[in-house]
């Protein structure tokens, strides 16, 4: 038994990884007990199996992956989904709604919408077949799509999710990682926003490097700092003036002479229309004495109220 490469190192097609009690994973093949790379990836050994995680290259759904995509035709009971990658899908009514649902189908999802699924079938002749009925499945609106390469998804993911969870936790995002190379990202701001995509940027070139995780924490940490202490603070006097203008809200909603006051705005507006109307009868000279006899009567009910 003999492996020929170090951890996560970079193999190309035809590269001998190992050969003995080796079963060979995804991104590899075994000829006469020995293990072959068929891709350009970085090569792993757990426990006695060795896989190639490719580094570039096109989406291929595989059965229960989390795909992002976005509907591009409506017909009859199916929706038509691109996922990216040479695939088209499919996702059909029964494996998206409760019956029973409308004939239109559009009236729930239309041509543009993005949404998350998960990949139930895969025959290349007619491609991949979605449902949107498990846990989180759904139409995501208010964020926005950032693409990377889908062989580096796995890295920003993580191991059990570190990776991910970390920066969401950092910036205080929401987050939905398909596999096929599609990130949703919804944050509060767009300095968070911008820093996410750093970061996603970020582990995309570097992922073949080790403690990765460890360095976007410490990215995150400090650029987040960075940001909570440049951003404005209230001084005493918005406050103050903030909490008059919440009381002055609150009086309002509860006065006991709100009929009184909109009675008297109602009488100033009757008596407004009246000089309007004497207005196209008066000669243009009197314009002004017209005007300021409206603000006097105006001033007088606000001082009787």
């Amino acid at each position: 038994m003999a492996v020929y490469f170090q951890k996560r190192e970079v193999v190309v097609p035809g590269q001998l990884l190992a050969e003995g009690r080796y079963r060979p994973s995804y991104g590899t093949y075994d000829e006469n007990g020995k293990i072959y790379s068929t891709l350009v990836g970085l090569a792993e050994l757990r426990g006695n199996t060795v896989k190639v995680v490719a580094l570039e290259g096109a989406y291929i759904p595989k059965e229960g992956d989390l795909v992002i995509g976005i509907i591009t035709t409506v017909a009859g009971n199916n929706w038509k989904v691109d996922i990216g990658g040479p695939y088209g899908a499919s996702l059909h009514a029964n494996n998206a709604l409760r019956r029973p649902y409308s004939d239109d189908i559009s009236e729930y999802m239309d041509i543009g919408d993005v949404i998350s699924a998960e990949v139930i079938a895969f025959d290349r002749q007619s491609g991949p077949f979605l449902s949107m009925k498990g846990r989180g499945l759904r139409v995501l609106d208010k964020g926005m799509l950032f693409d990377v390469s889908p062989a580096k998804i796995p890295r920003i993911i993580g191991r059990r999710g570190s990776m991910i969870n970390m920066i969401t936790d950092h910036l205080r995002i929401q987050t939905v990682v398909g596999q096929n190379g599609r990130i949703w990202i919804k944050a509060p701001d767009t300095a968070s926003l911008r820093l996410a995509i750093k970061a996603f940027k970020t582990i995309e070139a570097q992922a073949h490097t080790s403690n990765l995780t460890e360095r976007i924490n410490t990215m995150l940490a400090a650029e987040v700092a960075e940001i909570r202490s440049t951003a404005p603070t209230k001084t005493g006097k918005e406050t103050e003036d903030e909490a008059i203008g919440e009381e002055a809200v609150e009086t309002e909603q509860s006065d006991p002479t709100g009929d009184e006051t909109s009675e008297a705005g109602d009488e100033v507006q009757e008596s407004e229309q009246e000089m309007e109307d004497n207005l196209d009868e008066s000669e243009p000279a009197a314009l002004d004495d017209i005007e300021d006899e409206i603000d006097d009567k105006t001033e007088n009910e606000e001082v009787n109220e």
